[in-house]
């Protein structure tokens, strides 16, 4: 079975929840702890043997591209080596393009599973084993299935007591889409312009089919949407970052 080389990465909307920093710059070039969120989720993916990386950019391309020239060299234009092999294309696909415009935009760079996540979250999801599961399931797309954290600390509270707080624990019980997917080049045929939303009209026509498989992920997945999760982020980058697997 051949292995799984490219993984695309979404990075080119506006990050409008996040103005404290993408005034200035692209969300997934906000840095946790010197390193932009867009390298870590790099590193996640070579983990796994991944080396090839085409970065979907838009808003503020310039300044993934200013990062990237200076850190590492440029193999041809917007497109760089990193260590162990790996190489990095950064793609313009417009300034107002939605998600599935920017996938439909690349069309020509995809021939065979790739995979697919946005540039604002990272995991310890197990690459290897998404990409075992997609093609056991024998459908068009694996999406990873995530149970986002509670916002707030609960209270403990028994006889009428509280006896005890409960720090963040797991949300309401649902499961959201948390990135990472696996998917078949066919997909891109369900997207009809840059306006195009990737999880309206594309995904809602996988799961109608019955196309769309979801691989749950009990373990760490965390967003990078406000200057809040950026401090959670340092912090558990200081301790011991759950999705530091590389």
């Amino acid at each position: 079975m051949a292995k799984l080389n490219t993984a695309l990465i979404l990075a080119g909307g506006m990050g409008t929840r996040f103005k404290e920093k993408t005034l200035e710059i692209p969300k997934p070039m906000i840095e946790a702890n010197g390193k932009p969120l867009l390298s870590h989720i790099m590193d996640i993916y070579q983990k796994y043997g991944v080396s090839n990386f085409l970065v979907l950019a838009g808003y503020k391309m310039e300044e993934i591209l200013k990062y990237y020239r200076i850190k590492y060299a440029e193999k041809d234009k917007n497109t760089f080596t990193l260590p162990n092999s790996c190489t990095v294309k950064i793609l313009d696909t417009g300034q107002e393009t939605m998600t599935g415009g920017r996938l439909l935009r690349i069309k020509d760079h995809i021939d065979d599973t790739f995979c697919m996540t946005y540039g604002d979250g990272v995991s310890d999801v197990n690459i290897k084993d998404l990409v075992k599961f997609h093609r056991k399931q024998h459908k068009l797309a694996t999406i990873t299935a995530v149970q986002p954290p509670g916002r707030f600390g609960a209270l403990d509270i028994q006889n009428d007591l509280v006896t005890g707080f409960i720090e963040k624990p797991q949300g309401d019980g649902g499961w959201i889409n948390g990135g990472f997917f696996v998917l078949e080049p066919s997909v891109l045929n369900l997207i009809d312009n840059d306006k195009t939303i990737w999880e309206q009209k594309p995904l809602k026509s996988l799961a109608k089919d019955k196309q769309l498989t979801p691989y749950f992920h009990k373990g760490f997945w965390r967003p990078m949407d406000t200057m809040r999760d950026k401090i959670e982020l340092e912090e558990l980058w200081n301790e011991a970052p759950p999705w530091k697997v590389w």
